[in-house]
């Protein structure tokens, strides 16, 4: 083995050793923000759950800041891509997607994460950008399922249908046992029309 070769091997070693610390520094930031909220996230709090050095975190990340947006960023892409096919369309059509709430209660990691990264977004523009675009993405998707299935003025059902759907999750959050059963009664007829709001 040439030296040229010990080269290439330590540098794809180390190149894997930065992922991996990457990948560890992005879980950490997900599970804080949480847990303990956006704000209360320190570099050292942070490296300590993820088990490096703290300088490891700008060493791998331009701030602090810039480590929680992507991990934020990336935890909400996972979510909408769980929904999505590879067409980009509605899985089981748009009235499965009002199951979500079944997952989603307002008090999961989840949850909290997007409200999280939702109130964050309205201090940091760059994250407020990065957020819309992702939720404007998957609006177009729903809005492209509701015309598609013949509802009348889809752009403006997919907004009421998402917003009721946050609305929502945040009303669970501050009550576990509200029944939101009427509520997405409701919704049905907004999204199946022809079906007098009767879930599928």
């Amino acid at each position: 083995m040439t030296n040229t070769d010990d080269q290439i091997i330590g540098k794809r070693t180390s190149t894997e050793r930065g992922r991996a610390v990457r990948v560890r520094l992005q879980a950490a930031a997900t599970e804080l923000i949480s847990e303990i909220g956006w704000n209360a996230v320190t570099t050292r709090r942070l490296a300590d759950r993820a088990g490096v050095r703290s300088g490891l975190v700008h060493y791998h990340f331009d701030s602090l800041q810039d480590l929680l947006r992507k991990a934020a960023l990336a935890e909400f892409e996972s979510v909408v891509d769980a929904l999505l096919d590879d067409e980009a369309n509605i899985k089981g059509g748009p009235a499965a997607l009002l199951t979500i709430t079944e997952d989603f209660d307002g008090s999961d990691a989840k949850s909290t994460l997007m409200i999280e990264t939702y109130l964050a977004a309205a201090r940091d523009p760059l994250l407020k950008d990065q957020l819309a675009q992702n939720v404007n993405d998957f609006r177009r998707a729903l809005t492209s399922a509701l015309a598609h299935q013949g509802v009348p003025d889809p752009e403006a059902a997919a907004l009421v249908v998402l917003a009721a759907l946050d609305g929502l999750t945040l009303q669970k959050g501050l009550d576990d046992e509200l029944d939101i059963g009427g509520a997405i009664a409701l919704l049905h007829t907004i999204i199946s029309p022809g079906q007098g709001g009767q879930r599928p």
